[in-house]
């Protein structure tokens, strides 16, 4: 559940949508493994306990109403990892993603709350640590992308800005990358989508031949690839890791997608280079003097 990051001008929907799980776009990954775009209403805790049980091998984990975590007082993460159980308030975007991504990337999940306990352990839980705010920005917005040596200048494109060529000229490599959504943030704010919706790029390296199947089998394969990474805790301090990535620039996920919308610099925003800001400054500072 977390503390909601999401930015306080946005407010997510009230009601129940199956129509978003319904239509080609952002969500179509989730739509093809749970049955969401034929859900009523918001699935319970208990629905979403039985998609629990049988996507992964957590049998004795479960959702429960948050108001339970209300009446046990403990802290969200202790109580996690002490009971096995998953706060979350109903009908609710922001926590139905969040339970949707325990069912998709239990190891990762796992492994972050001990990552979080590790911390808190150290260093207490008023104030995150360098680490938890790094597990937490992949938590609330990353976005996997599993990238094979002969796809590297992608990767160096999106971490250099060079938003129109990543995404409107090598448009037709984006099936081959696969992108996959990490941050039950981004997926809650992607349900009244807006231009500015950002989330924070994670590169998880592939050999060259290898495939990831579609389904279920697709996610496990990555969820044990993240988790072998999140065991690495340089990697979590590798400043290039998390880098900004336009959500609604990712071909497929948004509609009219032409060579003009990716023009938009005040959203596809150029890279700042610190080195030319500091030279331009420390010049400034010497006509002055």
């Amino acid at each position: 559940m977390q503390k909601n990051s999401i930015n306080s001008r946005f407010t997510a929907p009230t009601e129940w949508q199956p129509k978003l799980f319904s239509e080609p776009g952002l969500f179509s990954a989730l739509a093809a493994v749970f049955p969401l775009a034929h859900q009523t209403n918001f699935p319970s805790p208990q629905l979403l306990t039985l998609w629990l049980h049988q996507h992964t091998a957590l049998q004795e984990w479960s959702f429960v109403d948050s108001t339970v975590l209300d009446a046990d007082g403990r802290y969200y993460e202790d109580f996690i990892a002490q009971s096995q159980q998953i706060p979350m308030r109903l009908n609710n975007w922001h926590d139905l993603f969040g339970a949707l991504i325990w069912c998709l990337f239990p190891k990762s999940k796992q492994l972050m709350n001990q990552l979080h306990m590790a911390q808190i352990q150290q260093f207490g839980s008023k104030e995150r640590s360098v680490v938890r705010h790094k597990l937490t920005l992949l938590d609330e917005c990353g976005v996997l992308l599993c990238i094979r040596p002969s796809q590297r200048f992608m990767l160096d494109l999106l971490r250099n800005h060079q938003w129109t060529p990543a995404f409107y000229q090598h448009k037709n490599l984006w099936s081959e990358l696969n992108p996959i959504i990490f941050g039950h943030a981004n997926y809650e704010m992607a349900t009244k989508p807006f231009i500015g919706l950002t989330g924070k790029l994670w590169c998880i390296e592939l050999p060259e031949q290898a495939g990831i199947m579609s389904g279920i089998k697709g996610y496990n394969f990555v969820d044990d690839l993240l988790a072998k990474q999140l065991e690495q805790a340089e990697l979590l301090l590798d400043n290039q890791q998390l880098s900004p990535i336009p959500l609604l620039g990712v071909p497929g996920w948004y509609t009219g997608q032409d060579q003009a919308f990716y023009a938009n610099t005040s959203y596809f925003r150029p890279k700042r280079h610190k080195t030319n800001e500091s030279e331009a400054t420390k010049t400034s500072a010497g006509n002055k003097a």
